[in-house]
């Protein structure tokens, strides 16, 4: 059975507040539903950008997170287009490598409400990231671990 981490208030705060597409462009493009972010989980991010820089022509800049540890941000020209997570230590045990998916949704809140009374368990309640917006971790009936977020209005 696979495990996979479930991101917390401290992981989430660490920088993400100028990675996200709709920061980094200065302007809100999010739609309710859709896909808003995806982060690579590795314990080895080394490697894992050597792959995705040799077969999708990606690059990388490095930021410093408040743990010490440093998220790479993948950019496709200058977009940014995915995240590097770095797993390691005890918290990490038995989780496998994978890519963890962000959904925005028009209220956090009440959608996960919705989502409990169809047999959704949520595994990291809402939190609010400041300028980034509200996230929750939650897995599906099926057991599909995803983040679901209401970014932040973003003002020119």
């Amino acid at each position: 059975m696979a495990m996979f981490m479930v991101l917390s208030p401290d992981h989430v705060r660490a920088g993400r507040q100028y990675i996200l597409p709709s920061i980094s462009k200065g302007k809100t493009m999010w739609e309710h539903g859709t896909f808003y972010w995806n982060e690579l989980m590795t314990r080895d991010p080394e490697k894992a950008k050597a792959f995705y820089t040799t077969c999708l022509g990606w690059q990388f800049s490095e930021m410093p997170m408040e743990d010490g540890t440093i998220y790479h941000l993948a950019k496709l020209g200058d977009d940014p287009v995915a995240g590097v997570f770095p797993m390691s230590g005890p918290k990490f045990g038995g989780v496998s490598e994978h890519w963890m998916s962000y959904l925005s949704v028009d209220n956090v809140d009440e959608r996960l409400e919705l989502a409990k009374t169809q047999g959704a368990m949520i595994l990291t309640p809402p939190f609010v990231v400041p300028g980034i917006g509200r996230i929750a971790v939650l897995k599906d009936p099926g057991g599909a671990v995803q983040g679901w977020m209401t970014p932040a209005e973003i003002r020119e």
